[in-house]
């Protein structure tokens, strides 16, 4: 397994990859077959990272634990439920994320995030996890009052901020230790959720292979697999990680939305 990171290089983005305890740069990107280091860049605790995609995609998976469906008094659906987030609200580990005027109540879901590695469409669950490139943490910040009030929840789940993803891909992660890894996420250091991925409805590969009946899936793309009992809210100078065994913790503090005009 390898672990793989964005960082910023005079003011471009750049793919990279973690040895040990140094930063080293992938000129010809994590999607290769074979992805080979070159300089050098620092060491990891120097340097700041991005966050590790830039999906032309985030599709997001509802009521995949049965105990989450349950806190909201919801049925778990036969089949997938699915829902996106734009790419514009993907940020790093670290980034913050802004609580905007238009809701009184913003809650985490801490979540497993699975990364495509190549275009794939109509792909069978079998072969599904041959088109993922690996896995990283991720939280599904939602505005819960704006999702309860509005039958589509594209502006409750879709404001800029509202999906943390990192620290890093981890890459190389076979099926089966996927299929059971500890999820937790907290506040302020107080344990909100904790879940196991074996508690899923659907398994990432029935995801993959669901959605890519739909739409082609490519390199980068990220499918947020659902989120664990427990969720809660956010409120600024919160500070909320996401913590997943085997794959890394994801940090970032909270803070009210800056007002930027562009």
């Amino acid at each position: 397994m390898r672990r793989i990171v964005r960082v910023e290089i005079e003011g471009l983005p750049a793919w990279c990859m973690v040895e040990g305890d140094e930063i080293v740069l992938l000129p010809g990107g994590p999607f290769d077959e074979e992805p080979r280091g070159g300089a050098v860049l620092g060491r990891l605790d120097q340097m700041s990272l991005l966050a590790p995609v830039a999906p032309s995609k985030v599709i997001c998976v509802a009521r995949n634990y049965v105990a989450h469906a349950a806190e909201h008094a919801a049925e778990v659906p036969e089949t997938p439920l699915l829902f996106f987030k734009p790419p514009s609200a993907v940020i790093g580990s670290g980034d913050a994320i802004e609580l905007p005027v238009e809701s009184g109540q913003v809650e985490h879901e801490g979540e497993l995030a699975v990364v495509i590695g190549r275009r794939c469409r109509r792909i069978s669950e079998d072969a599904a996890w041959d088109a993922v490139l690996g896995v990283s943490c991720a939280d599904d910040v939602t505005a819960r009052d704006i999702q309860r009030a509005e039958k589509l929840w594209t502006r409750g789940k879709g404001f800029d901020t509202f999906c943390p993803v990192g620290p890093w891909i981890v890459a190389g992660i076979d099926r089966a230790a996927v299929a059971d890894l500890e999820i937790r996420c907290s506040v302020n250091g107080e344990l909100r959720q904790q879940g196991r991925t074996s508690e899923m409805v659907f398994n990432p590969a029935c995801l993959i292979s669901y959605i890519s009946q739909v739409m082609t899936l490519e390199p980068g793309d990220i499918i947020l697999t659902g989120t664990p009992a427990g969720v809660g809210p956010l409120n600024p100078g919160d500070d909320v990680t996401v913590e997943i065994e085997d794959v890394g913790t994801l940090s970032n503090p909270v803070k009210t939305e800056t007002n930027s005009q562009f």
